[in-house]
């Protein structure tokens, strides 16, 4: 019998991201104090899922758990999820026409063992409009999305170029996953997700 695998995270996103390698999961939020001091993003990111994969795994016996954890880094600044609407519009506004990073740890638990890494994206956001920002934001989207954005938002469409792993920057590298995942014994195939066609970190 394949151990049961765990999806600590009530994120959408990540669920239909991990439905993409046609394995059945189930989902138990790790909901861990995402505080820290740390300011390098891969730190950050790895850390987070580590600490969310192991929170899960305490409680999952003999369960693979997946934990993940989405970082913005713009320059020296960590963009979290806003806890509002002027942070949100803040942050929009500082990450318009501009380049920045996402960086998305993920860890598998299995068996008492860790195995940990990091996809990093470079995103440039195109020139969008304050009144785009305003109807985003009427939305509630916003406040579950470090960063305030979802690249893949099919009206806001804030993105105009994604350089590395697509699917990381919506919050869960699968490629990446797949492959921890076969370090720790479950071995899964599944097809990339439909906007993967042109991501540069090859499946």
């Amino acid at each position: 019998m394949a151990p049961r695998l765990v999806l600590a995270s009530g994120s959408p996103r990540r669920r239909e991201l991990l439905a993409a390698l046609d394995v059945p999961f189930e989902v138990d939020p790790a909901d861990v104090d995402e505080t820290t001091d740390e300011r390098d993003p891969a730190r950050v990111a790895e850390d987070l899922a580590l600490l969310k994969a192991h929170t899960v795994a305490a409680r999952q016996s003999g369960a693979i758990v997946i934990g993940s954890d989405t970082v913005v880094a713009l320059d020296d600044t960590l963009l979290g999820k806003p806890a509002d609407a002027d942070e949100a519009r803040a942050m929009l506004r500082s990450l318009r026409g501009r380049m920045h990073e996402v960086v998305t740890g993920v860890a598998v638990v299995a068996n008492g063992i860790a195995r940990v890494t990091h996809s990093r994206s470079v995103i440039v956001m195109r020139d969008y409009a304050d009144d785009e920002i305003e109807a985003f934001i009427a939305t509630g989207s916003p406040f579950d999305k470090a960063g305030g954005y979802a690249s893949q938002d099919p009206m806001f469409a804030p993105t105009a170029r994604i350089e590395g792993c697509a699917c990381g920057v919506v919050g869960l590298p699968v490629r990446t996953l797949r492959d921890l995942l076969r370090d720790a014994g479950l071995e899964v195939a599944g097809t990339p997700p439909a906007f993967c066609a042109d991501c540069t970190a090859r499946w």
